[in-house]
């Protein structure tokens, strides 16, 4: 009977010098992390490793000052700095924090604000709008300017910005038609959407003076 369990024992261990099969995902995962957003849809491998090492994951991140958000219902994760508790002291940012610009900050609002409008419809679950449709939306809530050709250029490269950050996705061969992720829901929340039309009011007033 000894023998037995000892030889079982032997053919489950690891080889010497092999990596163990749950620690090479769980460093896929960190690493995937660490780099940015994890969608469902994009690194499925990194995803099933995600789910299946969950609590692994948490415990790895929290380490270094971090929380995991994780919604399997949207297909996202991404990790963001811990907000230290009361008497704890605050481990170094590892996560920056990004300034966005006033111009991308209004296309995100907007962006916010349509998400939810679709939602409320019950059609198609992908918002789906074209380069021409988001610089739309953003001149409507633009003083006017003399300069259209100077203005469209600022809306685009607020438009090319948002997809850097990962809010807005450019369809595979179809350049000008972009997916609104709904990684953005995570960041502007219900409370910040409910006071739009005050932040909005702010980004008039702001975007009026750079125009002056």
């Amino acid at each position: 009977m000894t023998e037995n369990v000892t030889a079982r024992e032997r053919d489950v261990s690891p080889a010497p010098g092999s990596a163990d099969a749950s620690d090479s995902g769980l460093s896929l995962v960190l690493i995937s992390l660490f780099r940015g957003v994890v969608y469902r849809d994009e690194q499925p491998r990194v995803w099933v490793s995600l789910l299946r090492l969950e609590p692994r994951v948490r415990d790895q991140v929290a380490l270094f000052g971090l929380e995991l958000v994780l919604d399997e219902a949207e297909g996202f994760a991404y990790v963001r700095q811990r907000e230290p508790e009361e008497g704890e002291e605050a481990l170094p940012r590892l996560v920056p924090r990004r300034p966005l610009g006033y111009m991308v900050s209004l296309l995100l609002a907007l962006l916010r604000k349509k998400l939810a409008e679709h939602d409320a419809t019950g059609g198609e679950t992908r918002l789906i709008l074209t380069g021409e449709e988001l610089v739309d939306m953003v001149r409507l809530f633009l003083p006017p300017t003399g300069d259209e050709v100077r203005l469209q250029r600022r809306i685009e490269r607020a438009v090319n910005q948002a997809v850097d950050l990962g809010f807005l996705r450019r369809l595979r061969g179809q350049d000008d038609r972009y997916e609104v992720r709904r990684i953005l829901a995570s960041f502007v929340d219900g409370q910040w959407l409910s006071e739009f039309e005050a932040r909005l009011a702010e980004y008039r007033e702001h975007v009026q003076g750079e125009d002056e």
